[in-house]
């Protein structure tokens, strides 16, 4: 009796999305920024993170929700939110934390970035 084998064919994968994010948010941040996209109609898919020029050192951060990524666009999964980081911001944000804060003078997104060599004195912007 002979056996025959039949080819196999090569494992069709996914586009793998392993790589490590240049950007971490806590888990506080991750659960407001959802609870904030809950509230839009209709709701974004992602949150896009990145740096912009401008403010008194020369560069500040920005947020803003997006219903896609861009063409240059890095898109990471944070606990099932989608966030979208542009090519040119990645080498910016690399090691950056962003946790959100409520304190008595207020609430909101906190960056602590390793790159940063200093910040202005309202603290809104940022040298690398």
């Amino acid at each position: 009796m002979s056996t025959t084998t039949v080819p196999t064919t090569p494992e069709v994968r996914p586009q793998e999305t392993t790589k490590k994010a240049p950007i971490s948010l806590t888990p506080t941040a991750i659960t407001k920024v959802k609870e904030i996209m809950g509230q839009q109609t209709p709701v974004p898919a992602g949150l896009r993170v990145g740096v912009v020029g401008g403010g008194c050192s020369g560069f500040s951060y920005s947020m803003s929700f997006e219903n896609a990524s861009g063409l240059m666009d890095k898109v990471f999964d944070m606990d099932g939110l989608k966030v979208y980081v542009d090519a040119t911001s990645v080498m910016y944000l690399n090691g950056c934390i962003v946790d959100y804060v409520e304190t008595l003078e207020g609430a909101g997104f906190k960056f602590e970035n390793p790159n940063v060599k200093s910040t202005c004195g309202c603290g809104s912007s940022f040298s690398v």
